[in-house]
């Protein structure tokens, strides 16, 4: 009977490895892979996939509002180029940055969405939802410092 005891904390040792391979904590988050040339549906994917880790804020965001420009946000967009279809892109699939978003904000709360875009441009969309429209505060390209003169 005492020899059943020693195998208690093999078994544990072993359920405990067996859970760090499912979730692959050592890896770490991970970055979706760039848009090949064969098309762009690992892009769609990962974002697709982010979409789930979203905190409570989406509640508030309406995902399909209509958008309304600040004349900062088109500054970046063209500085940084960004399309509005990849505005769009990032506020129907990206993930809300919590540590970058203030539903407190006033008069209107901001949301950071963050995503890849079908090019494989890695962007940064803050929203701002107020009464009917979302304004586009900003916009940035997580990857690379594009020079700007925005105010």
């Amino acid at each position: 009977m005492k020899s059943k005891g020693k195998y208690v904390p093999m078994l544990l040792l072993a359920l405990l490895l067996w859970l760090a391979w499912q979730q692959q904590w050592w890896k770490g988050p991970q970055r979706p892979p760039r848009v090949s040339a064969s098309g762009n549906t690992s892009i769609a994917r990962a974002n697709r996939k982010n979409t789930a880790n979203t905190g409570s804020y989406p509640a508030i965001l309406d995902r399909h509002a209509p958008l309304k420009y600040t004349r900062h946000a088109r500054c970046r967009m063209a500085c940084r180029h960004v399309t509005e279809a990849e505005v769009i892109e990032i506020l129907e699939t990206g993930r809300v940055n919590t540590e970058k978003s203030n539903p407190h904000d006033e008069p209107c709360p901001t949301y950071a969405l963050e995503g890849y875009s079908e090019e494989g441009q890695h962007l940064r969309v803050v929203f701002a939802p107020c009464e009917d429209t979302t304004s586009v505060v900003t916009c940035i390209d997580l990857d690379k410092d594009w020079t700007c003169s925005c105010n």
